[in-house]
């Protein structure tokens, strides 16, 4: 049922976003093509084919396909994209959405023929040679291509950050308070010397697919993944708020244990992930020139390492610093104190606690 509840609530937000974004991009195209036309000299506009009708036309279309586009690809993200190549992922997205604009275009031809009686030809095999539609086809594509470069900055660099880069926020270094969570694979090494170099990989490609499936439910940005390693990150208070930097930890195991079949039956044994949270004030900056990105410094990052490396020694899932602990609602969970711990590289001593869910 939560995985359920996952998918409605992932496919809702990009039903929303494709439809802002088509019906927006087709007026464009309604106004780039025929607002002002019937005023261009030697242009002569029949009636029928006024900028009003057109543009109703094009915002019908922009709607329709904003909803077909979100169903294609949420399943396609669903079931082919850890499948098949990025290469091949495109023709066949490309092909569908060929199909589909093929029948949304004679769909909404023959209402606006019914509305306004505009004669436009929608006979079987009309769009062969119909140049309005190619054009429109074009378009379609350029925008797809613009859509997608959209959100692969905004997987890269996290939400947001994207649009503050374009607008040069980081070239001089910014604090900000943050909640980082260093997320590792217990047992790596012995896992990785049962399975082999190449089964490894595609079990830790197989765990951080599902960590991907429940990130964007508690608001986390994936900063970086190192190996086996996953660090994911906050801004303070939307990781402290519903409890989300720590009720992401425990929906992520919930979803390996949901798969452990799957896992043991590929891979011959169910990965389990250790946790160490910590947040504070750090540094924020652009860095590099070839794959440019934005790096945090600062003792956050460093105390987060080092508390999850506690884990194994203490026999836990995740820990936790006093600090953070302090200000989180622990209604949702009950924590444990395990005491002071001089961590590696620091001179005073930080608390920490274990964390387990109530229900």
């Amino acid at each position: 049922m939560k995985e359920r509840g996952r998918n409605v609530n992932r496919f809702l937000k990009q039903l929303g976003q494709s439809v802002i974004y088509w019906t927006v991009v087709m007026a464009l195209f309604a106004i780039f093509r025929y607002y002002g036309l019937s005023e261009e000299e030697g242009i002569i506009v029949p009636p029928q084919y006024g900028f009003s009708r057109a543009l109703s036309m094009f915002l019908l279309f922009g709607l329709l396909i904003g909803i077909v586009g979100a169903f294609i690809e949420f399943l396609l993200d669903k079931h082919l994209s850890k499948r098949i190549s990025i290469g091949f992922s495109l023709l066949i997205t490309f092909v569908i959405y060929l199909i589909s604009i093929i029948i949304l275009s004679t769909v909404v031809i023959e209402i606006t023929n019914r509305f306004y009686d505009m004669g436009i030809n929608n006979a079987k095999g009309w769009w062969v040679y119909d140049k309005t539609f190619w054009a429109v086809v074009l378009y379609i594509v350029f925008s797809a291509l613009i859509f997608s470069f959209i959100e692969i900055a905004n997987d890269k660099f996290g939400k947001g950050v994207f649009v503050k880069m374009l607008f040069g926020k980081y070239k001089e270094p910014k604090e900000e308070k943050r909640i980082f969570m260093f997320l590792d694979l217990k047992s790596s090494t012995a896992i990785a010397e049962e399975l082999g170099h190449l089964k490894y990989s595609q079990l830790i490609q197989d765990c951080f697919y599902d960590l991907n499936e429940v990130v964007p439910e508690y608001d986390a940005e994936i900063y970086q993944y190192v190996g086996d390693e996953a660090v994911l990150s906050w801004p303070y208070q939307k990781g402290l708020s519903n409890n989300n930097c720590v009720k992401l930890f425990f929906a992520f195991r919930e979803k390996l244990l949901e798969k452990e079949s799957y896992y043991i039956n590929k891979y011959g044994t169910s990965p389990i992930f250790k946790a160490g949270l910590h947040g504070g004030i750090l540094m924020v900056a652009e860095v590099g020139v070839v794959k440019k990105e934005v790096a945090y410094h600062g003792d956050v990052i460093n105390t987060s390492a080092r508390i999850q490396a506690e884990c194994n020694k203490h026999e836990v899932p995740i820990l936790i610093s006093e600090m953070l602990l302090n200000d989180l609602n622990t209604d949702f969970f009950m924590s444990k104190h395990l005491g002071e711990v001089l961590l590696k590289g620091k001179q005073k001593k930080v608390n920490i606690h274990t964390v387990m869910t109530n229900a």
